[in-house]
């Protein structure tokens, strides 16, 4: 049996959105965005679109905020309406009767058994992360499905270790393995608004999570923790530089990123002057790439270096784009 949400795609012939693309300093963000920037570019849809979230980053004491579209703002957007998905069956049969409904399915699940993480967690690193399912075909023990920068499938063991179709059961006991977090995704109600209707919505949500941006600036928080951290991570090793990079480093350096695409996407559509603001929030991105070279070398090599000049710059860059895009919602208000 052959189902799936969306017209079938030719994972061959799949070219990924531009957010992705070979020429951006961060090819990936995190596994929770990316799905839902080639989900919405399957759709024809803009993914900058719900990206103004980003302005709220904020350091977390041990990470930087792991960013999400919400839910209402892709409803705003898009019509598109996300619910937990009450996995009471097992994931396998309560995806099937969503997908036979045209229904997405974001799941989280181990990157131990996606053989698109080839050379990083295909069967060596138990590493938690999302997906969206999109193709099931259970006579063939295949499913496609979109992680990270593109759109994928799996088959074989793989497919049985995913759903754990293979695990046994104790009647008395119930479910022998605690089943991980899923949603579905609604798309009666799908909309196409113009780029500048689209814009326009968009820069409203902006104004929003602009408020609620950090009362102080987080890299100025982030400075001594990360100067501290780095001395750690040289007697952790390499590995765990790896986990601590993804989890403050590349959540920090690629939201901004992002944030400054959208900026420039908003700008273009005539919703106001962010160019000042893109540029100082490209400094952290770039500042961010910086760190995360020279902390790898300086954990590898256990030398001592200079961070502190970098993390000031990024500093003054936070306060300047801030300082700038609020400034340029404000005018526009006049």
């Amino acid at each position: 049996m052959m189902l799936h949400a969306l017209p079938r795609i030719d994972r061959a012939s799949y070219v990924a959105h531009a957010l992705h693309g070979n020429e951006r300093a961060w090819g990936e963000t995190n596994c929770y965005i990316d799905v839902w920037i080639e989900v919405l570019h399957s759709l024809k849809l803009n993914p900058l679109a719900c990206m103004s979230m980003v302005f709220a980053l904020d350091f977390d004491g041990d990470q930087w905020t792991f960013y999400k579209p919400p839910h209402e703002d892709l409803f705003t957007l898009y019509g598109i309406d996300v619910q937990e998905l009450n996995v009471w069956r097992n994931l396998l049969d309560n995806a099937c009767v969503q997908l036979q409904r045209g229904r997405l399915v974001l799941t989280e699940t181990d990157s131990f058994y996606l053989p698109d993480t080839s050379g990083t967690d295909y069967r060596t690193n138990h590493v938690k992360t999302t997906i969206a399912i999109q193709e099931i075909d259970i006579a063939q023990q295949r499913m496609g499905y979109f992680h990270n920068s593109s759109y994928h499938e799996l088959s074989g063991d793989d497919f049985v270790q995913t759903f754990r179709t293979g695990t046994l059961h104790d009647s008395s006991a119930g479910q022998a393995v605690m089943p991980m977090f899923a949603e579905f995704v609604r798309l009666d109600r799908l909309m196409f608004l113009d780029e500048h209707a689209l814009a326009q919505a968009s820069r409203a949500l902006l104004i929003k999570h602009l408020a609620r941006r950090p009362a102080h600036n987080p890299i100025s928080l982030f400075q001594p923790v990360f100067i501290s951290d780095v001395e750690q991570l040289k007697a952790e090793g390499l590995a765990a530089y790896h986990a601590y990079a993804f989890a403050t480093l590349r959540q920090l350096g690629a939201g901004f990123s992002v944030g400054a695409t959208y900026l420039r996407w908003l700008e273009h559509m005539g919703q106001g002057n962010f160019a000042s603001a893109a540029l100082a929030f490209d400094g952290i991105s770039d500042g961010t790439k910086t760190l995360l070279l020279k902390t790898a070398r300086a954990v590898m090599g256990k030398k001592s270096v200079d961070l502190t000049s970098i993390l000031t710059e990024m500093e003054t860059h936070w306060q300047t784009g801030m300082d700038q895009l609020e400034h340029a919602l404000i005018q526009d208000e006049r």
